[in-house]
């Protein structure tokens, strides 16, 4: 298998093995550093443990922020699965944005303008 992340920053610990790559051990640049860098808004991805933690994550779409949430901490609560994804389709409504699951255990929350692409952008084999 190439390694699609051959150069990392000098000094970065990283643990790979041939099907993983520890993107938490590549040191990216300060997040605050990035603020200044004219990007309008930007890709918030959110673990959720609990409803109640929903009105701290959907402030990020209010911003203009795409927020892309894993719930799989909270999969089997069937409960508070359908209150979340009421209130990020609520939000979405709101704003005029988009909600969508993107995966397994993944929901994309969007902003005004912004929608999702229901359709699969397949490679070739």
């Amino acid at each position: 298998m190439k390694k699609p992340f051959k150069r990392f920053k000098e000094g970065a610990q990283t643990s790979e093995t041939e099907d993983y790559i520890d993107l938490g051990a590549i040191q990216l640049e300060d997040e605050s550093k990035l603020l200044g860098t004219g990007a309008k808004s930007f890709v918030r991805v959110a673990e959720i443990y609990r409803y109640e933690d929903i009105s701290n994550l959907t402030n990020h779409v209010y911003e203009g922020n795409i927020l892309i949430v894993d719930y799989d901490s909270i999969s089997s609560d069937e409960l508070a699965l359908k209150r979340i994804t009421n209130e990020l389709k609520s939000v979405a409504q709101d704003v005029g944005g988009d909600v969508a699951g993107i995966g397994k255990n993944l929901l994309m929350c969007t902003p005004g303008g912004v929608k999702i692409d229901r359709n699969k952008i397949k490679g070739t084999y």
